[in-house]
């Protein structure tokens, strides 16, 4: 068996299993009684001498022998694919599964029983019966499978089920290769909206990098496929000793940084609906808005953690920017709770990578999407330094109190060690977060909308919101 991409598969025949000997371990009770009566019948026959009982013991002996070597010779002929598709899904969508199984022997199968082992969380195991294959023929079947939850699945291996027509031999044989199905975080489009201080993405406020400043100070690259001829720069290609290209002038994209809160004792709960899923939910929705408006987008967890995390952390453009998306939603695709206690390498790695980058710094372009937990007074502190001026700074700040149903009373606050609610939203704020609280019930669209609207410091209230560009 052999798993292939979406498009394309090959495939090939199911493991040994321990050849012939193992083979005759495939009788069944049938075929052992048969075996068994035989022998039976052959004692008989010899002690009484009489040769016809001896006839019907040898062919009651051999005829589940007989069995087991055909489908033992049948096992090795026959080809499995699997073809999975789409092979990432968000949460709560189904993808199909293409099994496909060619008999490339001379013999026509008998009775076979295809089962493909999947994970309980996608649905009981699949089995489909197939009455006949004939010599060269081919046999297609499908399914589908769903998970609410989001994380990584195996698929597989195939398991072969081989039954001879008179029911005397049952082999069970499995393919080698599998595929793995992606489950991501659920998506939610959200409103276009500009929030107070950013430039949008490609828009006119971008700032813009010449890489050709006259002919004879270029910066040329190497050639790479798809170039066009016309850019080729003869000069440096003479000098470096292979072709190099001009670079064109290309718009320098802003830059946003989404820092999702992943630590355990920040969240309580669990399962589809808890605080944590929706913030993981918010953050890859998060993403994918950003990356269509053309930011160069990173992902940043609360251990310090950055995807992607070539060329500076942030996504470039083209090919590149695809993969890196597709890597960080496969990141939130299996994310889980950290048991860090603080958000100390988070704001060192947000400051760091602002010092000389344009991000953060006065002026910058830097977007900063947080998505935190129950922030005590020391994290709402870190929390604050990580907003610089000049860049735009939201946080949706997430109560355990209201996700897990408990009385919202000071008492019962204090008692966590925790400052109130408004308490931890008024430090953000303080120190020019866009802070607003996630109360469950709310869609995040609404909450974005909200913060696309507020002015800096603040939770909400009117303000001119505009598209990015």
């Amino acid at each position: 068996m052999s798993a292939g991409a979406p498009h394309s598969a090959g495939g090939r025949g199911p493991q040994e299993g321990g050849g012939l000997r193992a083979s005759l371990s495939g009788l069944t009770t049938r075929g052992r009684s048969f075996l068994a009566a035989g022998i039976a019948a052959g004692l008989c026959a010899y002690v009484l001498g009489q040769s016809e009982l001896l006839r019907v013991g040898l062919l009651l002996a051999v005829l589940p022998l007989l069995c087991v070597l055909a489908l033992h010779r049948t096992r090795h002929r026959v080809s499995g694919t699997r073809r999975l598709t789409p092979m990432r899904v968000p949460a709560g969508s189904e993808a199909r599964v293409q099994l496909r199984l060619d008999n490339t022997s001379r013999m026509p199968t008998g009775l076979l029983m295809l089962q493909d082992r999947v994970p309980y969380v996608l649905g009981p195991r699949p089995r489909f019966v197939l009455d006949r294959v004939e010599p060269g023929g081919r046999r297609e079947v499908s399914y589908r499978v769903r998970s609410d939850l989001r994380g990584r699945y195996p698929l597989g291996p195939l398991q072969l089920r081989l039954t001879d027509p008179f029911g005397l031999v049952e082999l069970t044989r499995s393919f080698s290769a599998y595929d793995t199905l992606t489950v991501i975080p659920r998506t939610e489009a959200l409103p276009l909206v500009r929030f107070t201080g950013e430039s949008s993405g490609y828009g006119d406020g971008s700032r813009r990098s010449l890489a050709l400043a006259g002919e004879d100070d270029v910066i040329p690259r190497g050639y790479r496929r798809g170039d066009d001829l016309r850019r080729v720069h003869w000069r440096s290609t003479a000098r470096y000793g292979e072709l190099m290209v001009r670079r064109e002038e290309q718009p320098q994209r802003s830059r946003a940084t989404v820092l999702l809160d992943t630590r355990r004792l920040a969240y309580e709960g669990a399962g589809p609906d808890s605080a944590f899923e929706w913030a993981v939910s918010a953050a890859a929705s998060t993403l994918v808005h950003l990356l269509e408006q053309g930011f160069s987008v990173r992902l940043l967890t609360d251990t310090g953690d950055c995807v992607p995390r070539e060329g500076g952390g942030f996504t470039s453009g083209g090919q590149e920017s695809a993969e890196a998306a597709g890597l960080m939603m496969d990141t939130l695709a299996v994310v889980g709770h950290s048991d860090g206690a603080g958000l100390s390498r988070a704001c060192d790695a947000v400051r760091s990578n602002g010092a000389g980058s344009g991000f953060g710094g006065a002026g910058g372009d830097g977007l900063l999407i947080a998505f935190f937990g129950d922030l005590d007074t020391v994290q709402t502190g870190l929390a604050a330094k990580m907003c610089r001026r000049g860049g735009g700074a939201v946080a949706f700040v997430l109560d355990s109190s209201d996700w897990s149903g408990r009385p919202q009373g000071l008492a019962s606050v204090m008692a966590q060690g925790l400052p109130p609610l408004e308490e931890r939203l008024a430090g953000l704020r303080d120190a020019g977060w866009t802070a607003l609280a996630a109360p469950p019930g709310v869609p995040f669209g609404e909450l974005w909308r909200q913060a696309g609207n507020a002015p800096i410091g603040a939770a909400g209230g009117s303000g001119s919101a505009g598209g990015w560009g």
